[in-house]
């Protein structure tokens, strides 16, 4: 006689990558502070007991679902550039250029998560703003990374400062996703995006 095995536990009514996607969008749109969990188990389609088990809390579903949207074609715009562009000027072009398309899409909130997920947090939620702050600071070091290396192969002038020319793109970057979600047109930050790249410093004689 075949003996049939209960499943223990109850199946999963949900797709994770899915929930992901949705919680993404809600903090996006949102913010962290804004976005509660009741809103999120709603667009999930989950009850809260689900989220907790599947999740932790509502701060490990948003460090998830902000990984999740930077593995995403939106959210790794900028990584992808880096690794698939020849040159450093070509990386960067294409970042801005492509920031200035991504940011104000209609598809999809203004902006970018990780800018601007968790502005205003209060000092309770303060761990959220300082690992999207670490996020931030990271690119900013990937950047400079890329820059020193354009540097050491004759594309940046020798007194060129790699430090400074990162933050300063981050920093266009980041206002770039501000003015998006301020109303400002792709036509807008096109031509921010311009007037960014003419300070890249000239080759190196």
């Amino acid at each position: 006689m075949t003996e049939t095995r209960a499943k223990r536990g109850r199946p999963r009514t949900f797709d994770r990558a899915a929930a992901l996607a949705v919680a993404a969008r809600l903090f996006w749109e949102h913010g962290y502070a804004a976005t509660s969990v009741g809103e999120l188990t709603e667009a999930m389609g989950i009850r809260p007991g689900s989220l907790y088990a599947a999740f932790g809390d509502k701060r490990s579903l948003f460090e998830e679902a902000v990984h999740s949207y930077g593995r995403s074609p939106v959210g790794a715009f900028m990584a992808v550039a880096l690794e698939e562009e020849p040159t450093a000027y070509a990386a960067f072009a294409r970042i801005l250029r492509e920031a200035a398309v991504i940011y104000p899409d209609p598809a999809h909130p203004a902006g970018c998560l990780t800018i601007c997920g968790a502005t205003n947090v209060t000092a309770q939620d303060a761990g959220v703003g300082a690992f999207l702050r670490d996020l931030r600071n990271r690119n900013v070091d990937v950047f400079e990374a890329r820059l020193r290396e354009a540097q050491q192969a004759g594309e940046l002038s020798g007194t060129a400062d790699p430090g400074a020319l990162a933050a300063y793109f981050t920093a266009v970057i980041q206002g770039l996703s501000q003015r998006a979600r301020d109303g400002a047109t792709a036509a807008e930050l096109a031509r921010t995006a311009e007037l960014a790249l003419a300070a890249w410093p000239a080759a190196r004689d």
